[in-house]
């Protein structure tokens, strides 16, 4: 890397933050500079564990196509170690009974897969991966309090080692570039200051969504229905969502929201009591018939927040933003693992570019163009939302008009794979929102009628 990524050969990178996206990057900066450290508050446990640093851990996962590709992409061969893991594989809209805008989903042959595997199996995986690799380093237990350099270009950064009896004094490591990664509470704009530099401008999209979770034990069979999950999503018109998943161990993940002033309670038995708020009662009969194994774990960060490092201002060289610190969506849409691997697949291509060298600005640039997909399916839902709040969530000049025709893409997609299989494609981040948009597509969406959807929860596929 060199320009103003390093006017010399990059020779020490540091990535702050073992996210799914900071360990991504630490995978794709080895390929380039001698040596690359990654700085975590926590300390990382043995096995595939929860812990503190990722609060929303203990929640549903997926991962989905698109970040399946990018996945195996950056460490070859890792869906198929993901799968000998045991994480469940889900087709859509096959293996689940689903509900959206008031229609049951055909369950119609699979054209999309997720895994629904817990969050801690596969990031200890990722850990495996990437820290087999001896141009990465591990400084564990040590939290980021600042960078050092100024407002031209960053130089590295201090830390501070956590925990009892730890010394509080801060040491420096010097790098030659820095990534933040630090997720979505990010104190980058803190750093930024104290060096003479400016933040980026923060969009915020907010519907004040909260969502609680809690592990169940279900019998094979339970309700008589082959399915392998059930979803139902909410909308403007019906605010509570819940979804049942399996996640490889014999367990399944149930997870119940509903939006500000709404929020699902955490209490013993009144998770399930709250479950009877859904417009149709298949949950709560699965629930019925289930056994809870574990608390309920609440959930309440979940707004939308874009910091624009693309646009003009005074920042240093030698710094970047990827994964949550630079593009945080609202959870329940499960964009978050695979937008991480995206981004790590962008900062491979623009490291690499063979037309031009690479600058923090470009480089930075390609970053959140990688999320802009993920940010648009996130947002362009939540602002439809009732309450939604943040400088973001007016509607746009064009709002108005995609917004009706994708309504009736939504309509379409529960009954007809000519909608529906773009849809998942689009949803999915296999294929662009101008997909949805293509002649075959916009001829069913704008003169098309409405396919005959099941009156009731399809709990055995089609025939």
């Amino acid at each position: 890397m060199a320009d103003d990524l390093g006017h010399r050969a990059t020779r020490h990178a540091v990535v702050i933050g073992g996210s799914l996206a900071g360990l991504l990057a630490a995978r794709v900066l080895a390929e380039h500079a001698e040596r690359v450290t990654v700085v975590e508050r926590d300390r990382f446990p043995e096995g595939p564990e929860a812990r503190p640093g990722v609060p929303q851990g203990r929640h549903l996962h997926v991962l989905i196509a698109g970040g399946q590709t990018a996945f195996d992409a950056l460490l070859p061969g890792f869906m198929d170690e993901l799968r000998e893991l045991g994480a469940p594989k889900v087709g859509v809209p096959e293996d689940m009974v689903q509900w959206q805008n008031g229609n049951w989903f055909r369950r119609t042959a699979a054209s999309a897969h997720f895994y629904s595997g817990a969050r801690p199996q596969l990031e200890w995986l990722v850990r495996q991966r990437v820290f087999a690799d001896p141009r990465i380093e591990l400084v564990d237990g040590h939290e980021t309090v600042g960078l050092t350099g100024d407002s031209s270009r960053v130089r590295g950064v201090r830390l501070r080692e956590r925990g009892a009896g730890a010394e509080k004094e801060t040491r420096v490591l010097e790098a030659d570039l820095v990534v933040d990664a630090s997720g979505r509470s990010t104190k980058a704009a803190d750093w930024l200051a104290a060096i003479g530099a400016e933040a980026p401008h923060e969009e915020t999209i907010d519907t004040g969504l909260a969502y609680g979770t809690r592990v169940y034990r279900a019998p094979a069979g339970v309700l008589d229905s082959d399915a392998i999950g059930y979803f139902i999503v909410p909308n403007p018109d019906q605010e509570y969502g819940g979804v049942v998943l399996p996640v490889g161990d014999g367990t399944h993940l149930v997870t119940l929201s509903g939006l500000r002033g709404n929020e699902p309670p955490t209490e013993e038995g009144a998770f399930e009591e709250y479950a009877k708020r859904l417009p149709h009662p298949v949950i709560s009969d699965w629930l019925a018939a289930a056994e809870p194994v574990s608390p309920v774990y609440g959930f309440r960060r979940t707004a939308n927040i874009r910091r624009r490092y693309d646009r003009p201002g005074r920042r240093p060289a030698g710094f970047l933003a990827t994964g949550d610190a630079l593009c945080a969506f609202n959870p329940i849409y499960g964009q978050g693992m695979a937008v991480a691997a995206l981004s790590a697949v962008a900062l491979r291509r623009a490291l690499a570019d063979p037309k031009r060298t690479p600058t923090t600005r470009q480089v930075q640039r390609a970053l959140l163009d990688a999320s802009k997909q993920a940010w648009d399916i996130s947002t362009g839902a939540d602002k439809k939302m009732p309450g939604v709040l943040g400088d973001a969530a007016a509607p746009g000049a064009l709002d108005k008009a995609v917004g009706w025709y994708l309504s009736r893409v939504q309509q379409r997609a529960a009954g007809d794979p000519v909608v529906g299989i773009p849809f998942r494609r689009a949803i999915t981040l296999t294929s662009p929102l101008t997909t949805l948009f293509a002649p075959a597509v916009a001829r069913a969406v704008l003169f098309g009628p409405v396919s005959e959807t099941p009156a009731e929860p399809p709990l055995r596929r089609d025939a």
